[in-house]
């Protein structure tokens, strides 16, 4: 949704169209275990969290929104950009990662936009699972989806994922997960550089 500088959205709006995502097939599904998706398997029933999943201000997180801002709330587990200009506002709903222990909060910033991406596990990944492959190119079975934006921490990115019910879940092993439709919209915004918090 793109909100034009000076113009506010309605809570009404906002708690409609968080209503209309939740009734989606894809986002009230439970999720399965994954096998080789990136992610570790999601045990037992996890419930998503809408009630903070709202429009934002960026004045309370950036001291400006040179070369756009990127913000990732991950007790809501929404995604937050502002252009530039701040005539360009998008929130989307992610996936966020499984435990405290692989969260990464504070200041960061895309240094890399790949279309395509391939992936290889973490070190760490691989001897949580060691029956994961070593790599898995581009395409319907990568767990990075269509695009990705790298961060500057090392093996950090906000990805899209091929698996549809993540989104909205604890289901990441640090990553940032969205939609592939949105992470393909927010690749078209965001540029190396662009400032990322997470909180």
């Amino acid at each position: 949704m793109s909100v034009q500088k000076k113009e506010t959205l309605s809570r009404r709006g906002v708690l409609a169209g968080g209503a209309a995502l939740l009734a989606s097939p894809a986002i009230a599904q439970e999720a399965a275990p994954d096998v080789i998706e990136g992610h570790s398997p999601i045990a037992g029933n996890v419930r998503r969290n809408a009630s903070s999943f709202r429009a934002l201000d960026w004045q309370p997180y950036f001291n400006n929104t040179r070369g756009g801002a990127i913000l990732v709330d991950v007790t809501s587990r929404a995604l937050h950009y502002w252009s530039e200009d701040q005539t360009i506002y998008k929130l989307y709903p992610t996936s966020v990662p499984i435990s405290e222990e692989l969260t990464r909060l504070g200041r960061t910033k895309v240094v890399r936009k790949v279309e395509g991406p391939d992936w290889r596990p973490t070190p760490s990944m691989k001897l949580r699972n060691p029956e994961w492959p070593d790599y898995v190119p581009p395409g319907p079975d990568n767990p990075l989806g269509t695009h990705a934006l790298y961060l500057s921490w090392t093996y950090y990115r906000i990805h899209g994922t091929h698996d549809t019910r993540k989104i909205g879940r604890r289901s990441s092993n640090g990553c940032i997960g969205l939609y592939n439709e949105h992470i393909a919209e927010l690749f078209g915004l965001a540029r190396n550089g662009t400032q990322v918090l997470l909180i």
